[in-house]
């Protein structure tokens, strides 16, 4: 499959120019982890966009190389002690980064220039928790809604929800609604 759409220029065309440029710009897993092989180089750093841990990558195997060359005899050790456990640590942190950082780009590409987020704006949902109690309450409100029930006839309106305000019913109720008003209208010998 061609990937040609994502060379397309689409700026100042909406939607689709913010999904082309995120579509360009988010990092992934693969390609950090792939990159990690390299840690001496610090590539997976500068590729998930962290300039000064890669640069400390950089230091650390030339203070190493230095050392070696030029240094007492097992002196080229020490930044050895200190970069390869920052590299074992760094496999654990690329996961997270790639996650922060995805989130990041969309924030900042969706958003209008000049705009703050909303307060306690996360992207998505931070935590299964929350994905689970959304969820949760998604299926209560679903399960609440009976079928061929109309909110007319004296019964309570489904439109409303659990606070009172009126809410635009879903389509299952307005099919409902709609069945409920034909019938009314067959009872009571309706016009036509």
């Amino acid at each position: 499959m061609s990937k040609a759409w994502k060379e397309l220029d689409l700026e100042g065309g909406g939607l689709q120019a913010v999904n082309a440029r995120l579509a360009r710009e988010m990092r992934t897993r693969p390609a950090a982890y792939a990159a990690w092989i390299l840690f001496p180089l610090g590539l997976h750093r500068f590729y998930l966009r962290e300039p000064l841990g890669g640069a400390g990558f950089l230091v650390l195997s030339a203070a190493t190389l230095a050392l070696a060359g030029f240094g007492p005899a097992s002196w080229w050790l020490l930044p050895l002690i200190i970069g390869v456990p920052w590299a074992l640590v760094d496999l654990w942190w690329i996961d997270r980064r790639v996650t922060d950082y995805n989130k990041e780009l969309r924030k900042k590409l969706f958003l209008r220039k000049g705009q703050e987020p909303p307060q306690d704006y996360r992207g998505r949902y931070t935590s299964d928790e929350d994905a689970r109690r959304e969820l949760d309450e998604y299926q209560q409100l679903k399960e609440a809604e009976k079928p061929g029930q109309s909110g007319l006839a004296g019964r309570s309106d489904p439109a409303r929800d659990a606070g009172g305000k009126r809410r635009m019913p879903s389509f299952n109720e307005q099919e409902a609604m709609l069945r409920q008003m034909r019938k009314d209208k067959k009872e009571g010998g309706g016009d036509g």
